[in-house]
């Protein structure tokens, strides 16, 4: 089984926290389309043939694309791959969900909408820059189940800079009120080359402290469990049936096809990606040229990225998965650090994986990288 992404690197406008890859000229998507068509082409063996049972259009917004382009984009994978579709999953802006798209994107086998709703707050919306209202935003999951539509996923952002965690635990309330079976929460960070970047090194913008941060997190675990959510990765949180199909893929080491500028690929070895640029994209692609650019992994480097993307979910890091596809012993080999952090309450060991408690979630990475070889 295998999956492809792809990114379609166009919105109407940037929003202050977006550190992603994208134009706002969208004079050229068009010509971008038949590119990524084209890289379909180029790059039909990377998959080995195997089953594509998810096709995922992220951004960017995909939402952007007329009905006429993501059927042209769907009719080429089902001519270029073995296509077994599980889930077709759009990224979705609350503005673009006319009953006319959505009629559409029904039409064309899209099963799942991700939609980036970020806020229900009409203030906050305005300063993030984004396009849609808070109307918008509450108005979208009624607008897609009268499509018809049964599969959602709502983007949150937590962390918003405030005196108290009451803008947080609204926005969380409405979201769980709104019932989508599917939440993606995220802390907002300030990366250097945006809006909100400029302004925190002009002293114009102070984020959240860490603390304040991780608050916001522990509440996001302990509501979502109450209104029966699983967080099965760091990030998503899911009704029992509703997971992302897609996004588990990529932290049970499936393989995936990243098609169009900036989009990653893994082959089930080695991780790559294209550039992450408009016009050198599709200059390499007019030449017949494959854009990607792959960095062969080591053994440490296999071991590492499965440690690091195992531990991110509920099911976990199997050490005798490591022992049989490596020949390594990591209970033997990071015994110490294995004790001392399940002694501190951050990691557990049923007898078969290695996997994060709640509070362990909020030092993923850095748990993980005690763990590499």
């Amino acid at each position: 089984m295998a999956g492809i992404y792809i990114h379609i690197p166009f919105c109407r406008q940037a929003c202050h926290y977006c550190d992603f890859h994208f134009s706002t000229n969208l004079s050229r998507i068009d010509g971008m389309v038949d590119a990524i068509a084209a890289e379909m082409e180029l790059r039909r063996d990377f998959l080995q043939k195997k089953s594509v049972e998810t096709i995922y259009f992220g951004g960017g917004t995909p939402s952007l694309l007329s009905g006429r382009q993501l059927d042209f984009l769907l009719e080429k994978a089902a001519k270029t791959f073995s296509l077994e579709l599980k889930e077709v999953t759009l990224e979705a802006n609350p503005d673009d969900l006319s009953p006319e798209n959505l009629n559409t994107w029904k039409s064309l086998g899209i099963d799942r909408l991700s939609l980036g709703v970020q806020s229900f707050d009409e203030a906050v919306l305005r300063f993030y820059n984004r396009a849609h209202s808070a109307k918008e935003a509450l108005d979208a999951i009624a607008q897609g189940r009268k499509a018809g539509f049964e599969k959602f996923s709502l983007d949150l952002i937590y962390g918003f800079p405030q005196p108290d965690h009451s803008l947080w635990k609204k926005d969380l309330a409405e979201a769980l009120r709104q019932d989508p079976g599917h939440i993606s929460a995220y802390s907002l960070t300030v990366e250097p080359r945006t809006a909100l970047g400029k302004w925190a090194e002009k002293g114009k913008f102070v984020p959240a402290d860490e603390d304040f941060a991780a608050e916001q997190f522990e509440w996001l675990q302990e509501q979502s469990e109450k209104a029966g959510y699983v967080q099965y990765e760091i990030s998503n949180f899911g009704k029992p049936g509703q997971f992302a199909l897609h996004n588990t893929s990529y932290w049970q080491g499936i393989p995936y096809l990243g098609l169009g500028p900036s989009a990653h690929s893994f082959d089930g070895k080695n991780r790559g990606a294209n550039p992450a640029h408009n016009s050198s994209y599709t200059q390499s692609i007019e030449a017949g040229k494959i854009p990607y650019e792959e960095e062969p992994a080591s053994m440490e480097d296999q071991v590492n990225d499965r440690i690091l993307t195992g531990l991110r979910t509920i099911w976990g890091l199997s050490p005798g998965s490591l022992a049989e596809d490596f020949g390594l012993d990591l209970l033997q080999t990071k015994s110490e650090a294995i004790q001392k952090l399940a002694g501190q309450g951050w990691l557990l060991w049923d007898g078969k994986t290695l996997s994060l408690t709640k509070r362990g979630m909020l030092l993923a990475d850095s748990i993980a990288a005690e763990l590499f070889i």
